[in-house]
C-alpha cells in the first residue's frame, strides 16, 4: 500500500486506513494494547473497542480482498493530540455502476464540532480521483437529524429510502463524483 492509500490529511484530521494485519488483531481483541503502537497515535476513547461499529462487516471483507483496505475503514486520528475520535469508511469498494457509500462514526465528546464533514470531504475529496467511482451515497436514519443537516446542507440528492436489516429505514442520498468535484475544492464550497 502507498502512503496515500494509508494516509488522507484534512485540516485538523489524519485518516488512517487500518491495514489487514490490524483487521486481525481487531478480530481476536479490539482492545489490544499493540494496536497503533507504531502508527504513533492512541485509542484513548476506546473507539471501536466497546461498540465493534463496522468491524463485523469488515473484517470478512478484508480477508477476501485485502487490497481494499484503503476504502474500508480509516481511523480519525486528531493531529494535535494524536488520538483516534472516530473513523469512517466506505461500506465496499466502488460496485459495478461505481457507486460507492459511505459510513462514519464520531466519539460523543467530539461531536458538535464539524468532525464529521472534515471526514466526508477528506474521503469523498481522495475517493472521486478514483476512475472507477461515479455516485456518491450517504444513507442515514430519518431521525438522526444531525447526519440529515449535514448531507442536506452538502446537497445530496434524496433518493429514496431502504430497509437496513440491523438500523431499520434509512434515507438515501446521492451526488455524482463529477458534481462533488465541480461544488467542492478541498472540503469547501468552489466559487
Amino acid at each position: 500500500m502507498s502512503d496515500s492509500d494509508l494516509l488522507i490529511a484534512t485540516p485538523r484530521l489524519s485518516l488512517q486506513t487500518v491495514r489487514p494485519d490490524e483487521y486481525e488483531k481487531l478480530a481476536l481483541d479490539r482492545a489490544d494494547p499493540t494496536l497503533w503502537v507504531d502508527r504513533g497515535f492512541s485509542n484513548p476513547h476506546r473507539h471501536l473497542v466497546d461498540d465493534p461499529g463496522p468491524l463485523p462487516h469488515r473484517i470478512p471483507r478484508i480477508r477476501l480482498h485485502p487490497d481494499q483496505a484503503k476504502y474500508l475503514l480509516r481511523l480519525a486520528v486528531l493531529r494535535e493530540s494524536q488520538e483516534v475520535i472516530g473513523s469512517a469508511g466506505f461500506h465496499d469498494a466502488p460496485d459495478e455502476n461505481g457507486m460507492i457509500e459511505i459510513g462514519l462514526g464520531v466519539e460523543e465528546k467530539f461531536r458538535g464540532r464539524g468532525f464529521a464533514q472534515e471526514m466526508l470531504h477528506g474521503m469523498w475529496g481522495w475517493v472521486t480521483s478514483d476512475p472507477n467511482v461515479r455516485v456518491l451515497r450517504y444513507t442515514v436514519s430519518p431521525t438522526n437529524e444531525p447526519s440529515q443537516a449535514i448531507i442536506k446542507k452538502l446537497g445530496f440528492e434524496y433518493c429514496g429510502q431502504q430497509i437496513d436489516e440491523e438500523d431499520g429505514p434509512e434515507d438515501i442520498f446521492e451526488m455524482s463524483a463529477d458534481q462533488y468535484r465541480l461544488k467542492f475544492r478541498n472540503g469547501s464550497v468552489a466559487e
